[in-house]
C-alpha cells in the first residue's frame, strides 16, 4: 500500500529544509567574511601613501584598462604580480620603474594600445608604486598566475 504526503507533512518538509539552508548560509556568509577580514586582506599594512595610491588608481580610473586581481578590463595587462614581474623587490625601485614605464607611454605608435599620459605629481607616482606593491601581498590564493611579461 503506498503512503500519500499530506499537507502538514509537506509543510513540514518545506519549513525543514528551508531552515537548513538558511543556517547554511548564515554559516557560510560568516566564514566568508572572516576569511575576509583576518586572512586576505593586510589591512594593518595600509599606510597614507596606499590609501593615495588606491585613489589615484581610482580617481584616472585605472581599472578601465587594466586588471587587478582579475576585476577590471582586459585591454591591458593585470597588475597585482607587475612590480613581481619587472623584479623590484624595494617601494624606491617600484617608484622608479613604475615612474619610467608610464613617462615612456604613450610611445605614439601607430595602431598600438596606448597608455594616456597622466601628468602625476611625485607623491602620486610613490603612492601608485606603494599601491601595487601593496596589492601584491593579499592572500589572493595564487591567482593571478605569475607570468612572465
Amino acid at each position: 500500500m503506498r503512503e500519500v504526503m499530506t499537507k502538514s507533512m509537506a509543510r513540514n518538509i518545506f519549513y525543514g529544509g528551508s531552515l537548513f539552508f538558511i543556517i547554511i548560509f548564515l554559516a557560510l556568509s560568516a566564514h566568508s567574511h572572516r576569511y575576509i577580514v583576518t586572512t586576505s586582506t593586510n589591512e594593518d599594512t595600509l599606510t597614507e601613501s596606499v590609501k593615495l595610491g588606491k585613489h589615484v588608481w581610482e580617481k584616472h580610473a585605472c581599472i578601465n584598462c587594466h586588471t587587478l586581481m582579475g576585476e577590471g578590463a582586459y585591454f591591458a595587462p593585470e597588475l597585482v604580480n607587475v612590480m613581481e614581474r619587472w623584479g623590484v623587490e624595494t617601494p624606491e625601485e617600484a617608484h622608479e620603474a613604475l615612474r619610467n614605464w608610464m613617462e615612456a607611454m604613450p610611445t605614439g605608435i601607430e595602431g598600438r594600445r596606448q597608455m594616456p599620459f597622466f601628468d602625476l605629481s611625485d607623491e602620486e607616482f610613490r603612492g601608485l608604486a606603494d599601491f601595487l606593491l601593496w596589492s601584491q601581498t593579499i592572500n589572493a590564493q595564487d591567482w593571478p598566475p605569475n607570468e612572465a611579461g
